[in-house]
């Protein structure tokens, strides 16, 4: 009698941003008839109309389809889906190692992209068995037989392992369906073995608290029983466990090789940590699942309310968003030019603009974000190591033995016409090209090892802008690097603005703070007194420019008569001017914030 584990196939969908993953979930849910009628809709995985606008997934969502094949077996399919941005990395990773198998889904037009090649990488790392798919074959600039050698140069795959489907139409579903049953291994592990389950995701609700989703490769966790997580070492009882559909369906117990989710009632999502091991109490098992890491914010940035009464409203809604998204950290931090706000930081830049928005539509906040940054090692010459997330915070120059910067390592994918101006816009951003490679006749994949701090800022809008959109990039972190960094300050009349603080290349300070200034000087308004702007490195003024105070004509009244009393008017003016500056404060406008990060490199 064939076991349960006999009928079951885990696996996931991983592609390029906009190669149609979330559309091939929708046609896999209908066709082994999961939703029908009113459920159907368009991305239903995606639960954010954030996701749904923009085309990406954010959030993973599990989801179990028992299906019927042809000769009327039927067989259990778990789709682990995956988030569909590099900032994600990690997330996908432990995805990933949930499952046996990954469809590898490309679009027959834009073909292979940089994170098809990176998924597909690391799809390899984990053992999966991965089926090639060549998605939209329906529209009129399809080439899926260009497509298809791209793919046999790239796996190394035969021809007729390649299913070409078309997930708007519903051509070609069935013959996936076949090669999911046929092609992903069965799960392997022991039901009555010491229980041993990955967290590869997980979810606040109000009702029940941290909600885990695991996949469990050995023993069976039942309801009620008390199960303990390895890497922190908390113990929670099994308030609820069960199965995935669109919503939960519980159950009495999951076993080895079964997908499905476990209820700990803790009242904090960070306690059920994505890639931590699940394992009971008493006779649970003795070692953990391997590739444990912590979440690590990467990019770092301000978050201020525009009206200083809605600073509470901030802080609540920063509460409940770390419930659901763990990688999300944050500390209260004061700005002379802002007031109060948070520091937090991000997995990447995508990951920083999801949640200000999220923010200002769930919970109606108006927000102003600063430059965003990166964290430093800085090392003093007293020996002392510290990690500098904030610019405003760096010491004295006289006081730095060195400053290592983080570097990634990117790889960028281009058609071959644009790989000049490529190569161009990464060295202005003090990038090391590190190798380049033809894909095929018309496409380059070109690698250069950057600094996070570059790319951050303006790199990918760049990228964008250059190759017309064809370029797509990928980056991982590499390693903390030594470079001639200093801190540019921006004062206005003497004050140093903490938020337009930023830390640059020394070489790269003086361009970049005249451009700062002439932009400030723009949106400045004029005042009763003349504003003066510059930009600084330590004591030394690199950049200096000035709004004209506004003036009335004291001399108008004059028609003759000796200069003296000319004279005597402006002066009087002139110390009025003084007795002002000294009093006047400079409103910064909301815009000269939002400038800085526009300003042209």
């Amino acid at each position: 009698m064939a076991s349960k584990q006999d009928k079951t196939r885990n696996f996931c969908i991983i592609a390029h941003i906009d190669h149609g993953k979330s559309t091939l979930a929708d046609r896999l849910l209908e066709h082994t008839g999961t939703l029908s009628g009113k459920d159907l809709k368009e991305q239903v995985l995606d639960s954010l109309d954030l996701e749904r606008e923009r085309g990406i997934t954010i959030k993973s969502h599990p989801i179990r389809m028992d299906y019927s094949d042809p000769a009327g077996k039927p067989w259990c399919l778990n789709l682990i889906d995956t988030p569909g941005h590099v900032d994600f990395h990690y997330e996908v990773s432990r995805s990933l190692a949930a499952c046996e198998g990954a469809l590898l889904v490309v679009d027959a037009v834009q073909g292979v992209q940089a994170q098809t090649i990176n998924n597909l990488y690391l799809a390899l790392e984990h053992d999966l068995e991965i089926i090639p798919v060549i998605n939209k074959i329906d529209l009129p600039a399809a080439r899926p037989d260009f497509i298809a050698e791209q793919f046999i140069d790239l796996m190394g795959c035969d021809p007729d392992e390649i299913v070409m489907v078309s997930a708007k139409t519903g051509e070609g579903i069935q013959g996936l369906l076949d090669a999911i049953v046929e092609r992903v291994p069965t799960p392997t592990g022991d039901e009555k073995a010491p229980p041993k389950g990955l967290i590869f995701d997980s979810i606040f609700d109000p009702y029940v608290g941290a909600v885990a989703y695991v996949r469990l490769f050995e023993g069976t966790i039942k309801k009620g029983e008390k199960i303990r997580l390895f890497n922190n070492d908390k113990t929670f009882e099994v308030g609820e466990i069960g199965w995935f559909r669109l919503k939960r369906v519980a159950q009495k117990q999951l076993s080895a090789g079964e997908v499905g989710y476990i209820a700990t009632g803790s009242k904090d999502v960070r306690d059920v940590r994505v890639g931590d091991t699940i394992t009971l109490l008493e006779e649970g098992c003795e070692k953990p699942l391997a590739g444990y890491a912590e979440a690590k914010p990467m990019v770092f940035s301000g978050l201020y309310p525009t009206d200083n009464d809605q600073y509470d409203d901030l802080f609540e809604a920063l509460q409940k968003m770390q419930m659901n998204d763990a990688s999300l950290t944050w500390e209260k931090e004061t700005s002379a030019a802002l007031g109060f706000g948070f520091r937090c930081g991000f997995l990447g830049l995508l990951h920083m603009e999801i949640i200000q928005e999220r923010l200002e539509r769930e919970y109606n906040l108006s927000l102003i974000a600063t430059l965003p940054n990166v964290e430093y090692e800085v090392l003093l010459r007293t020996g002392e190591e510290m990690l500098i997330e904030n610019p405003a915070h760096l010491p004295e120059e006289k006081d730095i033995a060195e400053i290592r910067e983080p570097i990634v390592h990117a790889s960028v994918i281009t058609p071959k016409d644009y790989v000049g101006p490529v190569i161009q816009i990464s060295l202005e951003r003090r990038g090391i090209q590190t190798k380049m490679e033809y894909l095929d006749t018309e496409r380059v994949c070109i690698e250069f090892d950057l600094p996070l701090n570059e790319l951050v800022v303006d790199y990918y809008d760049k990228l964008k802008s250059v190759t017309k959109g064809y370029a797509s990039l990928d980056y991982e972190y590499k390693c903390h690097r030594v470079d001639n960094l200093v801190r540019l300050n921006l004062l206005i009349n003497g004050d140093m603005v903490d938020a337009l603080t930023c830390i640059v290349h020394r070489d790269n300070s003086f361009s970049w703070g005249l451009k700062l200034c002439q932009k400030l000087k723009e949106l400045i308004p004029r005042q009763m007194f003349t504003v003066a702007i510059q930009a600084a490195v330590g004591t030394r003024v690199l950049a200096r420019t000035t709004v004209k105070a506004f003036r009335k004509n004291v001399t108008a009244k004059c028609y003759g008569g000796d200069i003296s009393r000319k004279r005597k008017l402006l002066e009087k003016q002139k110390a009025g001017k003084k007795r002002m500056k000294q009093v006047g404060s400079v409103e910064i406008p909301q815009e000269a914030f939002l400038a800085v990060l526009k300003v042209e490199r």
